[in-house]
């Protein structure tokens, strides 16, 4: 299968090479790049996958994605022998937020649901079907897909089989984009900045301080609908940042049932080492802030001026729209935090 995939990508490559003295055309470049690879291209020989059945509680399953270091479990329903939906952590966080009262009394839902409960609940009349991708489509479409939908996970399921073979994501797409990135004709576009493409979150930017309980931050989280908040002092300027992603720690360390403890506190709980806020500014470039999202793995970076004082947000999400649907286009009104 790698094979496979490194000759066609290569081949196409050649393609895209001939066409590299249209100016015009180099804008369109990596949505023809996308347009031209499959979601197959994407999946790994061999990946860890984890499904859960929505017979499963909701207390082991979060336990589980944390033992596996996974994000996210496709949900499998015996009864309609079907996947349904999709476990992550914005699921935790919303049980967290919902149901915790105070340190004194345990979150009865969080310990006795089973999933397939706790759906019911949450969904009610907003039911959505699961949003899913075939590994024949196109990159494009999975990135369309991601976008529209406002997801930030796409399980890709086989059609004769009905088998989830991988999950999509964002910060994989990009990935995969920047390993054959130098092969393609550069667009003007890369070399503009963050302010003259308008590319990122620049208003109501959502914060918290470093006294700032968990239970304020979920409510954020949940409310908002972002995924991650810049931890700012008294002058705006950020030094430390919460994500949804440091939240599943309070599984790891079974600490849910106190969520008034602060922000700063919570974080001292890092199950990964932290480098430190990763920043950048509206005058770089848009390669510039490329290479760092991927060299760093990260899922954005917080926009500061001088003195680093938070100014915006620039997601993976925001870069893929930019490269792939908008060629470079004004993001302003389709950006997310």
């Amino acid at each position: 299968m790698a094979m496979e995939s490194a000759i066609a990508v290569l081949e196409d490559m050649e393609k895209l090479s001939s066409i590299g003295d249209v100016s015009d055309s180099n804008y369109e470049v990596y949505t023809r790049f996308m347009k031209s690879h499959r979601c197959y291209d994407l999946v790994p020989t061999s990946s860890k996958l984890v499904v859960f059945d929505t017979s499963l509680q909701v207390k082991k399953a979060f336990f589980a994605l944390v033992s596996n270091g996974v994000r996210a479990a496709p949900l499998w329903d015996s009864k309609t022998q079907g996947f349904v939906g999709m476990l992550t952590i914005t699921d935790f966080i919303n049980i967290l937020h919902q149901y915790y009262k105070s340190p004194l009394v345990q979150i009865y839902e969080l310990e006795e649901h089973k999933i397939e409960t706790w759906r019911e609940v949450y969904l009610q009349d907003s039911f959505k079907p699961l949003v899913s991708i075939s590994p024949n489509a196109s990159l494009y479409d999975a990135v369309s897909s991601l976008i529209k939908n406002k997801i930030h996970r796409l399980p890709v399921i086989d059609p004769s089989t009905g088998n989830t073979l991988y999950i999509l994501t964002h910060k994989r797409i990009l990935k995969f984009l920047k390993l054959f990135i130098s092969e393609m004709p550069k667009p003007d576009f890369m070399s503009k900045t963050l302010e003259e493409l308008n590319i990122g979150t620049y208003h109501n930017i959502a914060v918290v301080n470093k006294n700032t309980p968990i239970y304020v931050a979920l409510g954020i989280f949940v409310e908002k609908r972002v995924s991650a908040l810049p931890v700012v002092d008294e002058s705006g300027r950020v030094g430390d940042i919460y994500s949804k992603f440091d939240v599943i720690n309070l599984a790891a360390e079974k600490t849910y049932n106190n969520l008034d403890i602060t922000v700063t506190k919570a974080l001292l709980h890092r199950s990964q080492y932290f480098e430190g806020v990763l920043k950048c500014y509206k005058h770089e470039t848009l390669e510039t802030i490329i290479n760092r999202l991927v060299e760093a793995e990260v899922h954005r970076l917080v926009v500061v001026d001088d003195n680093d004082v938070v100014k915006g947000i620039v997601s993976l999400s925001d870069i893929l729209q930019a490269l792939v649907l908008t060629a470079g286009g004004d993001l302003s009104s389709e950006s997310e935090q």
